[in-house]
């Protein structure tokens, strides 16, 4: 029997797997998505004072409330004004990468679950709607950086070059939030009970922190080698020493560094492990 010759132009099969190992990331293709990265990002910000009342006046709001209740319960309670003659603005410096952090973290945990229809209907790189959760905050912490400048010149702080620090540190505090973000969100994916951990973790994390107080306080070599080990410890004290010119971070901003790169690279591993699940999971 004459055997059946191939048929020309035949369609080929697509087998459709996850991929494995780091392209299971997709990082190249974050550039390709980037409009739908900037729509994201713009729909948060608009999501969250839509149907508010103050609008986005609570931008202004919220950090002159905490700087406010902070003053008058660790400094005129606590006496932290013996250690700072200005203590509204020691803690407004310590509350503008606080704010950031902690609210892109909040967003960034629930994100993933917030976004259940567009993950299992659509397909994108996973890492833009974490992304778009922490990158939203940036407009928020501009409007705080606006309030620590009026409280500069109130209280007649000299501007110095250390202020152009900010830029580097302000981007070192969306991969902090980012990093622990990731890991956050694809365990929520799997556990819910990790949306009701968050709130508590950051108020736990803010008192382990230098928001409140100067790192300063935390005396002995070894102890701030420990104390570095929270990555925001060296953070803040670095926006500290950058506005208005307090003690060096040192030790304590190479700690956070490491504890950065660490947390970002293993966040980046964890989620990409994750990915291949979310829709199935979710």
């Amino acid at each position: 029997m004459k055997p059946i010759p191939p048929v020309e132009n035949e369609p080929a099969t697509i087998v459709v797997k996850p991929s494995r190992g780091w392209a299971a990331l997709n990082l190249s293709a974050l550039w390709k998505y980037r409009e739908l990265l900037y729509f994201m990002v713009w729909r948060d910000i608009k999501v969250r004072y839509k149907q508010a009342v103050l609008g986005i006046a609570w931008a202004v709001l919220l950090p002159v409330i905490n700087i406010l209740v902070f003053t008058f319960v660790f400094g005129v309670l606590f006496h932290q004004n013996q250690t700072s003659a200005n203590y509204p603005l020691l803690s407004a410096t310590g509350l503008l990468p606080w704010g950031l952090f902690s609210g892109a973290l909040m967003r960034c945990s629930i994100s993933l679950v917030g976004n259940t229809n567009l993950i299992t209907k659509v397909y994108f790189p996973r890492l833009i709607i974490p992304i778009s959760s922490v990158l939203s905050g940036l407009v928020d912490f501009g409007i705080s950086l606006l309030i620590v400048l009026i409280l500069m010149i109130y209280y007649r702080t000299p501007l110095t070059w250390n202020l152009l620090w900010l830029l580097p540190l302000t981007l070192l505090v969306v991969i902090t939030a980012l990093s622990v973000g990731l890991w956050l969100a694809a365990l929520n994916v799997q556990y819910r009970d990790v949306g009701h951990i968050v709130p508590v973790l950051i108020q736990i994390w803010m008192y382990a922190s230098p928001v409140a107080y100067s790192a300063g306080l935390v005396t002995g070599s070894i102890t701030r080698i420990v104390y570095g080990l929270n990555p925001m410890a060296g953070v803040i004290q670095s926006f500290r020493w950058a506005i208005i010119g307090s003690d060096p971070p040192g030790v304590l901003f190479i700690m956070s560094v490491v504890m950065v790169i660490i947390l970002f690279v293993s966040g980046l591993f964890y989620f990409r492990r994750m990915e291949r699940t979310f829709a199935d999971t979710i």
